[in-house]
């Protein structure tokens, strides 16, 4: 799409002398915005992508002969705006099984809105409810809840389903009077409410900022044939340029960026709140594995202490000082143990000052999300806030 420039015409017979292309002075004609799926297995979260994007985001074959999502997929979608801007959606598609829960929480610590997706002819199920308490868990603020396989149901249990879900998400960040759109990937019903609803969502996210340190939570490593090593993850801070030499967290590795592509397309630099692949020099991809971070050279220190604040939720068991845990943040995954700070144990629905001690060590910053889940057993417990290093 070709954006028409600032002309300057000559005063005496009006003829355009030159025309200034726009995008010189003009930095906001793209605006990225992340949207993560949540919801229970076989509620249709993969088949929602692809009617939206076109793009199937299982990728393994097992996925595939299977017919669930096993680990995170991805695709992209842009949209235009009521301001003319052009909306890039970056879509990360996360599995629904609660064996995969895990590769659910390496997805969504970086997103921006969520949708929470509930079959028609299901409503409600358990993953229903652990994806969106994590949604809740992370500080997630933005998201639209659709109902899929519409075309599965009748118009009278349509609205029963509706109901209930609009009952589960009331006073929540979901709640009404954010609408819930209706929608059938098999027909195409409902898809054109559904960008609608993205674009206006969509406006209303804060854009991330490109000026603080960048950091990049690895999601996936591959490689590619002829360009060797690539990692990909949501650059949730700052921005990446070519030629950049960045370290791996916690491992202390110096990589060289040879190569960038954001949302599958190459790119000089990528911004914060994009889908983000580059190429790295300097390192194989046994060196690298998801969980691990990139940021600029000898800026921070990883840690294996954090001061935190946080909440159980109120289906939870009570939560004893010195309990182990599963600590998620972004991508990493460790265990944990938990000082309480002068008490015994945390109960359902209660909030605490703790300090996390990590059986290894993270790239955490005050103000980083996380979520704890039970060492045994393990479903999600709670959640909280890094406040102090």
């Amino acid at each position: 799409m070709r954006v028409p420039g600032l002309r300057l015409f000559c005063r005496f017979d009006m003829t355009t002398i030159c025309e200034i292309p726009l995008p010189l002075y003009h930095h906001h004609e793209m605006k990225s915005v992340i949207v993560g799926t949540a919801g229970h297995i076989d509620h249709g979260k993969t088949a929602l992508v692809k009617a939206l994007t076109g793009i199937d985001a299982d990728r393994l074959e097992e996925e595939k002969r299977r017919g669930i999502t096993i680990d995170i997929g991805f695709a992209n979608l842009e949209l235009p705006m009521p301001s003319g801007e052009i909306l890039r959606l970056g879509f990360v598609d996360v599995p629904g099984h609660e064996r995969f829960v895990r590769n659910m929480l390496a997805g969504v610590g970086g997103i921006d809105l969520v949708l929470l997706v509930v079959a028609a002819d299901e409503s409600i199920m358990p993953q229903t409810r652990e994806h969106f308490d994590i949604c809740r868990l992370l500080s997630v603020r933005r998201g639209i809840t659709v109902l899929t396989k519409s075309d599965a149901v009748d118009a009278e249990t349509l609205g029963v389903v509706r109901a209930e879900v609009e009952d589960f998400l009331r006073g929540s960040f979901l709640g009404p009077p954010n609408p819930v759109v209706a929608v059938s990937s098999l027909t195409g019903a409902g898809m054109d409410d559904l960008k609608r609803e993205l674009v206006r969502v969509a406006n209303e996210v804060p854009a991330r900022d490109s000026k603080a340190i960048a950091r990049l939570p690895i999601d996936r490593v591959f490689t590619m044939k002829g360009f060797g090593t690539v990692v990909t993850g949501t650059l949730v801070s700052g921005s990446i340029r070519k030629e950049d030499e960045l370290e791996v967290f916690p491992k202390g590795l110096r990589v060289r960026v040879r190569g960038i592509q954001v949302h599958g397309k190459s790119a000089e630099q990528a911004v914060a709140g994009q889908r983000t692949a580059l190429n790295l020099a300097g390192a194989t991809t046994e060196e690298l594995s998801r969980g691990m971070m990139l940021a600029p050279v000898s800026i921070f220190q990883a840690t294996a202490r954090v001061d935190v604040e946080l909440s159980l939720l109120p289906s939870a068991k009570p939560l004893q000082d010195r309990a182990r845990v599963h600590f998620h943040s972004y991508t990493s995954e460790t265990v944990a143990s938990v000082g309480l700070y002068g008490r015994k144990q945390v109960g359902p629905g209660e909030s605490a000052f703790a300090q996390l001690r990590l059986n290894a060590p993270a790239l955490l910053l005050p103000g980083d999300r996380f979520i704890i889940r039970q060492f045994s057993p393990v479903i999600t417990s709670g959640g909280g806030v890094v406040i102090e290093l």
